[in-house]
């Protein structure tokens, strides 16, 4: 029978062709491209600062990305699952090391305090940290920001001091239930960033937890219709744009690497130093350019 009693046929969980393309299977030319990579300035680096709720995976996603480049599983990065605050209250700069074991890749990761309604990072403080203002090792205080007479404030920070990527790290299954209080921080960050020029990039974590069809084949990732649509709302949200966020699975239960897991990774990483090195072309051309005019 039809009319108004019949049903709407089910709305399918995978769309019939991935909205975004990933080379599966070729993480050999992505992890040589990363490898190779050398910044536009002689012994600069680029500096990326994670940030984002408490228990997103921010220690995690650096744990990750060091697994991939070193092709076993690495846990530099300390991580807790147990706690409900934020775990990490240093500032914390991890540089990753080079096979010869003699140098290290030309970019660095900081891990810093998660975002709380009342007890996580204060906003101001993680402005600094964009400025190159925060030294490594400050522990956060969640009742005052880091002062100029503190020892761990820096007053005169280098290029490679200053933040050139941040990257907000965010738990999938937390991106429709996000406080208001939560996104304001998170809009207020985004906008400090912005006037700095600095470009920003989202990792959507726990892809697997909050879509069960990834559970089965991580392949689906842009296939799976609800993802997408997390995706939309995030970037609504947030204001970071579609072909900004990136959603990865971190290694948390595994301990063997795994391709997919890596092709997922390797394709965040590889946007994340692409976006630090426009930035730093940029300024370069810009410099040049005001040493012109002054001429």
């Amino acid at each position: 029978m039809g009319g108004r009693f019949s049903r709407r046929p089910p709305t399918p969980s995978l769309l019939s062709e991935p909205w975004r393309t990933i080379h599966w299977g070729d993480n050999q030319s992505v992890l040589q491209h990363v490898k190779d990579y050398k910044p536009p300035t002689d012994r600069q680096h680029i500096r990326i600062l994670l940030h984002g709720p408490v228990g997103a995976g921010k220690s995690n996603f650096i744990n990750s990305v060091q697994s991939v480049l070193r092709g076993r599983m690495y846990r530099q990065a300390l991580v807790d699952k147990a706690s409900s605050t934020s775990f990490t209250r240093q500032f914390t700069t991890y540089k990753i090391p080079k096979e010869d074991g003699q140098s290290f890749y030309p970019f660095v990761f900081n891990d810093m305090m998660g975002l709380e309604r009342s007890e996580g990072v204060l906003v101001d403080d993680v402005k600094l940290a964009l400025r190159g203002h925060v030294r490594d090792g400050y522990q956060f205080n969640p009742a005052s920001k880091l002062s100029e007479n503190n020892p761990f404030y820096n007053k005169n920070p280098s290029t490679n001091d200053r933040v050139h990527v941040l990257v907000l790290v965010i738990d999938a299954n937390t991106v429709s239930v996000m406080s208001g209080e939560t996104v304001k921080k998170i809009r207020d960050i985004r906008r400090e960033a912005s006037d700095l020029g600095i470009p920003q990039v989202a990792i959507l974590t726990k892809i697997d937890d909050a879509c069960p069809e990834l559970q089965k084949d991580l392949k689906t990732v842009y296939k799976v219709q609800s993802l997408k649509e997390k995706m939309e709302r995030f970037s609504a949200d947030v204001g970071i744009p579609m072909n900004c966020i990136f959603p990865v699975k971190n290694y948390h239960q595994e301990i063997n690497i795994d391709n997919d897991i890596d092709s997922l990774i390797l394709s965040a990483l590889r946007e994340i130093i692409h976006c630090g090195d426009d930035y730093m072309n940029l300024k370069k051309s810009n410099d040049r350019l005001t040493s012109f005019n002054n001429m």
